[in-house]
């Protein structure tokens, strides 16, 4: 795998900081996850491929051990705070909460990965290693889901979103641009722009492009919704799918979680994974022809599950290690088989 070889200590976090973790895990790194003392089970559910060790990093001989870990590591990650998009809504309703895949997935563990992979290249080069800042701190996350937003930031110049919100091309506006619902309750998703897929959106829903106003004629796009929202209420979602499906016209399900893993495309690219426990997780991306990811199938570790072994790698003897446990500087915690 591209990362073999990479050692990676992970300080247990929320969001950004596990998800990049695993996806270094995923790409082939060795990754150790440091947990808190007391903890029972790891709130962020992405520990795929990695292995646990609790040590109480208040306490000097704690910080210690962290030291003699990273003095073996290539990465180090972690989640804590340096000194500790209104476009999403529908006209005249409130912005809504977008899922935090935006802004702790995607502009912070994303771009943290991303910075990771560029700085091992560069100290190929160079010999040194360098900080990435994309933490779990407020402004970096923002920085990152800015960075991700350039189209929204490159294309107010040409008058993509001069008008309210809800009331333009990309955010729900356009008739074209939008998701309907259907007979029995399932939604399709509409994304025919160009004028070529439009002409087939108009033929699937049964009606003639020259009885209709200008595709881009913005104020009658209230009543062209109103009337395609019409017509898809209509058919079921699967009588639409057989409607559109093999065709350009840009019209697809809304698929449900337990849909999409089952779906046809999902299932011949091996989009999705199961693990020991019968669990599906999206498989990991992109994919590389050479040295693709192989994500662990296996359960996720248990807290504090790796300690004795990652001690004894960074030279520790029993003796010591016991030592530790008594003085409540890690924990160890090994799997109970009941009988």
């Amino acid at each position: 795998m591209a990362l073999r070889g990479i050692t990676v200590v992970e300080l247990a976090g929320l969001a950004p900081v596990p998800f990049c973790g695993m996806v270094l895990a995923d790409f082939g790194a060795q990754v150790v996850r440091v947990d808190r003392p007391g903890t029972r089970s790891d709130p962020s559910r992405l520990a795929r491929g990695k292995r646990s060790l609790v040590v109480d990093l208040k306490q000097p001989r704690g910080a210690a051990v962290l030291r003699r870990l990273c003095a073996r590591a290539d990465v180090m990650l972690e989640p804590f705070r340096p000194g500790v998009l209104s476009r999403i809504g529908r006209s005249g309703e409130n912005p809504y909460a977008p899922l935090n895949l935006l802004a702790d997935f995607s502009g912070g563990g994303l771009m943290c990965t991303m910075g990771i992979i560029m700085a091992l290249f560069e100290r190929t080069r160079s010999g040194k290693g360098q900080v990435i800042d994309a933490s779990m701190s407020v402004s970096s996350k923002v920085e990152g889901t800015a960075y991700l937003s350039s189209f929204l930031w490159k294309t107010q110049e040409i008058g993509l979103w001069e008008q309210p919100r809800g009331q333009n091309i990309l955010d729900g506006g356009a008739p074209f641009y939008t998701t309907y619902r259907t007979a029995d309750g399932g939604f399709m998703a509409v994304g025919a722009i160009e004028p070529q897929f439009y002409e087939l959106l108009i033929k699937g829903l049964g009606l003639k492009s020259d009885e209709l106003p200008n595709q881009m004629s913005i104020k009658d796009w209230p009543e062209m919704k109103k009337k395609f929202a019409d017509i898809f209420a209509k058919k079921t979602k699967a009588e639409w799918c057989q409607i559109f499906d093999g065709t350009d016209a840009c019209v697809t399900p809304v698929l449900t979680f337990e849909e999409v893993s089952h779906h046809g495309h999902s299932k011949d690219r091996g989009s999705f994974i199961t693990d020991t426990e019968q669990r599906v997780s999206p498989r990991p991306a992109p994919l590389l022809s050479n040295t693709p990811a192989l994500p662990s199938t296996k359960r996720d570790p248990f807290v504090g599950e790796h300690t004795e072994e990652i001690l004894k790698e960074l030279g520790f003897s029993q003796k010591e290690i016991n030592q530790l446990k008594l003085d409540n500087i890690v924990e160890i915690h090994k799997l109970r088989v009941n009988l």
